[in-house]
């Protein structure tokens, strides 16, 4: 029998821009793809700095695992694109704020540009299910 792969966008998290779910989960594995720090309330970003979107976007992969069985603790890797560097800084802040004493694999790779207008950085994850 060949794995299912789940796919799913959650309710109170951003709508894609584009064909494809935000989660896509395999048996315990579960992979978040790339996330921009957008308040699913209004649609529009959680602020013009880096540490609103960061703060976010963090936010949005809680609910998204919630939905799936599992939490921020369960998270294995995390993959951050940034805009600017001189950003690190405000971008840690905010994901100490949220992560707590977790401390996943991360990757921060600086890139030149996002798709979406005013977005400073965005996000994608690889986590287990709780069980």
């Amino acid at each position: 029998m060949s794995p299912v792969v789940e796919t799913s966008t959650p309710p109170n998290t951003p709508t894609p821009i584009g064909p494809y779910n935000h989660i896509a989960k395999v048996g315990q594995f579960i992979s978040v793809g790339g996330t921009a720090g957008v308040d699913p309330a209004t649609g529009q970003l959680a602020g013009s700095d880096v540490y609103s979107q960061t703060k976010q976007i963090l936010e949005s992969f809680r609910v998204m695992l919630e939905s799936v069985g599992s939490d921020l603790s369960h998270v294995a890797h995390i993959n951050i694109f940034l805009k600017n560097m001189r950003d690190f800084e405000e971008m840690n802040r905010a994901y100490v704020e949220k992560m707590g004493s977790h401390r996943p694999a991360r990757t921060v790779v600086g890139v030149n540009e996002l798709p979406k207008p005013g977005v400073l950085l965005t996000m994608n994850m690889t986590a287990v299910t709780k069980e």
